[in-house]
């Protein structure tokens, strides 16, 4: 039977991080995975649909083009050639991966892990015994039990996402989440005629409340049928359509289209993996764990989708392995995982870190809000950027920075430096004392500075 220090049952961004983490650290390290190097980040989720976000902004701003005086005449695009690139994509990094599991001698062994014993996984008929076992076997798109989810052309995010994906001229999505409006972009930009219906009471619930109202605007000003307060009744065949039957401001209403994305949610992978004897207290498919991601048996770890409490983002399983194997090796862990960001690919983009104005409000926390409104930024005139706003809150009091909110051209790629602002404590006057470069989508991050300290210099004075 082969030992190893750490088994990793997973190989998406929580155990392929894990793994090497715990390579660097010399340990005898092997990865288990039933499917693809990479995840459902890599393979069904973060990377192939930012390809095809990426192809969807391009298109839209050639048919928009004459008004910076280009020209592009039939323009049009190939939805099979699309999702080749996208493969294509999926492809190079997944053998990236699969580079740094040779580069770093860790074991990648393909079939599906079942762990007999706190320290024994089998894979079919062979064992592997290891000192450490690390979950991360991710999540799945959940179904809820409305009836008519599992007629023909209903698709979950996974099902568009498969092979040349799935072309429609129109769509109902359930769910206003971030998969469910990164989707309505990329649809929408391709001629489809999109639809949302959204239980909660605005779309993007969990983001700052003034983003979500953005881009509710946004996308009904570009044709999008945005439906919030809206209960999915059953989904039903109608003609060659599909009719979804829900129930708003108490009146039933329904939605046609051609298919239907199913975008509620994610449930985590933790089904068939456990010997009976062994208890880790799951709860609804969640495993429990302590800070280090030990879970109640000494010798398990888990990280991810499937922890309990836990934040179902990519960027946050890998600090969560990053973590738990220093954890267990007697190394100091290095993330700071209270303040995860989190990024969504919409056009413009939306960024997001720390408290939020509501969470500050509801924790009674006083706060000095400043704002960069985008229409006076240079770069996001030119870009011919929509409506947006960088706005940063800071503790009235300390002064410290505690959350930022980003809806503008490039916001993903900013919210790095405001995250490691808010993990140090940086206070207002330590961020005033930068200098932001000029022309850039990210001086306006310098302008919400000024604007918190009592005025920006490019915004008309406050009323008194």
């Amino acid at each position: 039977m082969e030992k190893y220090d750490l088994i990793v049952i997973g190989a998406g961004p929580g155990g392929y991080v894990a793994a090497i983490q715990a390579a660097h650290l010399g340990k005898h390290v092997c990865v288990i995975e039933n499917r693809d190097a990479g995840g459902t980040c890599l393979n069904r989720g973060c990377i192939p649909t930012k390809a095809l976000v990426h192809a969807a902004e391009i298109l839209e701003e050639m048919k928009t083009c004459e008004n910076i005086g280009l020209h592009a005449e039939n323009v049009s695009y190939d939805f099979a050639r699309m999702h080749e690139r996208k493969a294509a994509v999926v492809m190079q990094m997944r053998s990236g991966v699969e580079g740094l599991f040779k580069g770093n001698k860790i074991d990648f062994i393909r079939g599906t892990g079942f762990i007999e014993d706190p320290h024994t996984v089998a894979v079919g008929n062979d064992k592997y015994e290891a000192d450490y076992i690390m979950i991360a076997t991710g999540s799945r798109p959940a179904l809820p039990p409305i009836p008519g989810l599992d007629l023909p052309g209903v698709a979950t995010s996974d099902d568009m996402l498969e092979g040349d994906g799935v072309p429609c001229k129109s769509l109902v999505i359930i769910g206003g989440g971030v998969i469910g409006i990164e989707f309505a972009s990329i649809y929408h930009a391709l001629g489809c005629e999109v639809t949302i219906v959204e239980m909660m009471d605005r779309i993007l619930p969990t983001m700052d409340k003034e983003i979500s109202q953005n881009m509710n605007m946004i996308l009904k000003k570009r044709g999008i049928k945005v439906n919030t307060s809206a209960k999915v009744e059953r989904v039903e065949k109608d003609g060659e359509n599909l009719a979804v039957h829900f129930t708003a401001s108490e009146q039933e209403q329904q939605a046609t289209a051609e298919r239907v994305l199913v975008s509620i949610g994610r449930r985590a992978n933790t089904a068939d993996l456990l010997d009976k004897s062994i208890d880790l207290g799951i709860e609804r498919g969640l495993i429990p764990t302590d800070s280090t991601y030990k879970t109640c048996v000494d010798s398990i770890y888990a990280v991810g989708d499937i922890v309990k409490g836990g934040i179902q983002l990519a960027h946050a399983a890998s600090a969560e392995g990053i973590n738990a194997v220093c954890s267990m090796f007697g190394a100091k862990a290095p993330k700071d995982m209270n303040y995860v960001p989190s990024c969504i690919y919409t056009n413009p983009e939306i960024a997001s870190v720390g408290l939020t104005a509501d969470d500050a409000k509801s924790k009674e926390i006083p706060v000095i809000t400043g704002k960069a409104i985008m229409s006076a930024n240079g770069k996001t005139v030119i870009a011919c950027g929509e409506r947006g706003f960088i706005k940063l809150l800071f503790h009235a009091e300390t002064k410290e920075l505690l959350g930022a909110q980003l809806m503008c051209e490039r916001a993903t790629d900013m919210p790095g430096g405001l995250t490691e602002a808010v993990v140090n404590h940086l206070t207002l006057e330590q961020m005033a004392a930068a200098i932001w470069p000029h022309p850039t989508f990210s001086e306006a991050i310098g302008e919400a500075i000024e604007d918190a300290e009592g005025g920006s210099i490019h915004a008309m004075p406050k009323r008194r």
